[in-house]
Parts: C-alpha cells; structure tokens; sequence
C-alpha cells in the first residue's frame, strides 16, 4: 500500500529501538512503504556477508545483532527498500535524511539520502549538524520531500521540506505526516529507550 494510504517510514527502522524484529516484522504486515536509513545499511552488509561467507564488515555491535536477529524473509523486505520512494498523487518524495538542494533527483547520492544533514558554505554537503545551514532551509522543490534523520534538530518545517524525526528513541516523539492534508500527529515516547 502507498506510503500515504496506509503507512510509511523514512528509514531507520533497524537498531534504533529495543525491538527491530518487532518493528521490521509490524512493517511487512502493515504492507508499510519504507526507505532505507543509514541504520539498515551495515545490517544488511552484516547480513549479506554471513548469508555469502565472506569476512564480515566491522560494524557496531547492535547493527551484528539486528542482523543476526533477523530472518531470511524480513532482510529479504530490508533488502528491497529504495533509498527513495514518490509519492506523484501528492507531489512529495520520501527519503531518510535529505537531497542536496539544486541536484535533480537522479543526481543524488545514496551517501546524501542517508546521511545529509548541512549544506556548507560553499555548497557542498555534510553529514554533521554543526558544518553548514539545514538543508532543508534551503532547498527550493519543485517537490516537497518527507526525511528523517534529523533528531538534533527535530521537527522541521520548511517550505518545501517536512522533517519528521523528533527524536522518539531519544524520550521524545513519534511523529507521523498525513497526507493529503500535510497533518502532523505526535505520540510521545513512553521512555528513554537509547541515551543520546
């Protein structure tokens, strides 16, 4: 079902929380839209490398036990999320952390998808929050683009960029955008599942 019908999410899905399993398995039976985050990317090279037999990737050691948590049929779902998923009806494209403003949308890296956060002085991107302007400010369409990612920052609201992460792992919120009507619904998290 389209991410807007029904159910979606901007990434990170993995390793974020105290139950992936849980999470990644409500996913599939909700038939949820999802893109992937800079979380599910060393889960699945985790996964692929033990699935193949080759060395594993050094990874941190709560993506090794997302992977190793996982079944064939749920890294199968994660394996086949985009990095962007486009919504035409509404105009709006789904990605984890951000486009680089002024690049067409082919243009992108996977890199940026997941871990953009800035836009330096110069133009260039960054993943750190503290190298640059939010590049969310600064992006001018023409579509209006859904991402995560972002818990420093929190909820963002731009012209034609809605940031959703409000850090809910972190003690805050869960927050979901409704569309057509660019609705945003909170839900505050029961507790401090990962310290910051």
């Amino acid at each position: 079902m389209p991410i807007g019908e029904l159910a979606g999410a901007t990434g990170d899905l993995v390793a974020k929380g105290p139950d992936s399993r849980r999470v990644v398995r409500l996913a599939r039976a909700l038939g949820a839209d999802a893109v992937l985050g800079n979380h599910e990317l060393p889960v699945l090279a985790f996964a692929r490398a033990l699935r193949d037999g080759r060395p594993k990737p050094d990874v941190k050691r709560t993506h090794r036990a997302v992977a190793e948590a996982l079944d064939d049929a749920d890294l199968a779902w994660l394996e086949a999320l985009p990095f962007v998923h486009t919504l035409e009806a509404h105009d709006v494209v789904v990605v984890h952390a951000g486009l680089v403003p002024g690049r067409p949308l082919d243009a992108q890296t996977p890199d940026w998808l997941v871990n953009l956060r800035s836009i330096r002085p110069d133009g260039s991107p960054s993943k750190r929050i503290d190298d640059g302007e939010p590049w969310a400010s600064l992006y001018a369409g023409p579509s209006h683009v859904v991402f995560g990612h972002d818990a420093i920052r929190g909820l963002q609201r731009a012209r034609h960029a809605t940031g959703l992460d409000t850090g809910c792992v972190y003690g805050g919120a869960l927050t979901a955008l409704s569309l057509p009507g660019f609705e945003l619904t909170s839900v505050e998290a029961r507790k401090v599942y990962v310290e910051p």
